[in-house]
């Protein structure tokens, strides 16, 4: 029986690959898309995610809601907080006042490496809490009242 007719291991193998290329790449922050890896390894999508709970199981990647696998690497800091949480923190960095224009999906979508319609959801977020006003195609959105901070103990 050849090596290509037992899928007995795959995962494995596809795991100890990622693997390299994260230890390869220092500056990797995202694992590759299922897509990539079922396309680079000719596997379903089952044996990637096999694969990639492999990577979480070994404390060397973890799932992200509406994102890419994100690597986790030893003393790195990660903001985990909920999207719509972190684009809210635009608002306070960027000194934005109410009334202001907030910046487009496309502009956070590339700020937050994450992809446009993600980053919508958000949006639709922080404008059902009444923190955004505005929105929708051609229709700039405005701060419509500045986010309460939470208070940590």
């Amino acid at each position: 029986m050849s090596q290509q007719a037992n899928p007995r291991g795959t995962f494995l193998k596809i795991a100890d690959s990622v693997k390299r290329r994260i230890e390869d790449d220092p500056s990797m922050t995202e694992l590759p898309s299922l897509a990539e890896v079922m396309s680079d390894h000719k596997v379903s999508r089952g044996v990637a995610l096999r694969a990639f709970g492999v990577l979480r199981q070994e404390g060397m990647a973890e799932p992200v809601p509406g994102e890419r696998w994100r690597v986790v690497r030893a003393g790195a800091r990660i903001d985990r907080r909920p999207l719509d949480q972190r684009i809210a923190d635009v608002i306070t960095t960027e000194e934005l006042q109410v009334g202001e224009a907030f910046p487009s999906a496309s502009a956070l979508a590339e700020r937050f490496g994450v992809s446009r319609p993600t980053v919508t959801k958000a949006l639709e977020k922080l404008e059902a809490a009444g923190v955004l006003a505005g929105g929708g195609q051609g229709r700039v959105r405005t701060v419509r009242a500045l986010p309460a901070r939470e208070e940590r103990s």
